[in-house]
């Protein structure tokens, strides 16, 4: 089992979710950020004592919300206020916004790829921008497609952790902790397979091969020359290092594979 796998693994049981809204937005990843013990999000206070006076079947509510409050200013391309959020989401929950928002953040980040950046620390207004700059998402004006860098980002992470080359078989595995599998529709992803094999490896983020002298035939996923263009083995790094809190002195022959190609990349 890969480095990568043990924080995954803590997000195997579905968040207890009070809707089809719910349902839909937050598998396994969604209650790595609806539980309590999730990390702050960098652009969000700490969580105030007054939010855990809230039942978290209504912290989750409250979350989905949010998140698709902030789907929808992805789509729109449209910078977002505390204000606003205030106004739109949290109207009658104002008390509970810093550990909602927190746990918003959280969820489009690991779910959806996208990040939560603050503008003007004093205005507290914010845009989304995708994660790791990979831009496979960059077209959703229909307002039916999901972002799908999430899966992307961490797909990458593990081809990374694993040296550069990921078996299939591993991959497969580290995704059903999600709640993905081949062959099986996803609501956010929809059918993994196809996206995996073919769109990203047509649209240059992958390269799926079959690995050489092996019988039977086994297949491994590597980075494509679009996602070498658009994001580094050091940002992936930076990114793997954050979400997870591992310590950099864990990973020292990585650390040193990514600064070198940081180097040679400038």
């Amino acid at each position: 089992m890969s480095e990568l796998r043990q924080p995954e693994a803590d997000l195997q049981a579905p968040v207890q979710a009070q809707g089809p809204v719910e349902a839909q937005l937050f598998g396994a990843a969604g209650e790595e950020a609806a539980s309590p013990s999730s990390s702050s999000s960098p652009v969000a206070p700490s969580f105030s004592a007054c939010a855990e006076s809230l039942p978290q079947e209504a912290l989750t509510v409250l979350m989905a919300d949010l998140v698709a409050f902030l789907l929808l200013k992805y789509r729109t391309k449209e910078q977002f206020s505390k204000v606003e959020m205030l106004n739109m989401v949290l109207r009658d929950h104002r008390d509970h916004f810093p550990v909602v928002f927190s746990r918003a953040s959280k969820c489009m980040q690991l779910v959806f790829g996208v990040d939560v950046k603050e503008v003007h620390p004093h205005e507290c207004t914010y845009v989304l921008v995708p994660t790791l700059g990979l831009t496979c998402d960059a077209v959703l004006s229909d307002g039916q497609s999901m972002p799908k860098a999430g899966l992307l980002v961490l797909i990458l992470c593990q081809i990374t952790v694993d040296g550069d080359r990921a078996p299939e078989e591993e991959v497969w595995e580290l995704l059903s902790l999600r709640g993905v599998y081949a062959g099986k529709q996803h609501c956010i992803y929809g059918e993994p397979r196809e996206l995996l094999t073919k769109v990203w490896v047509q649209e240059g983020y992958l390269e799926y091969r079959q690995v050489p002298l092996c019988d039977p035939a086994r297949y491994e996923f590597l980075w494509g020359p679009r996602a070498h263009a658009e994001t580094s083995k050091w940002q992936v790094l930076e990114h793997l290092l954050r979400v997870s809190g591992w310590d950099p002195r864990s990973f020292p022959s990585l650390c040193a594979e990514a600064v070198s190609d940081e180097e040679e990349g400038a």
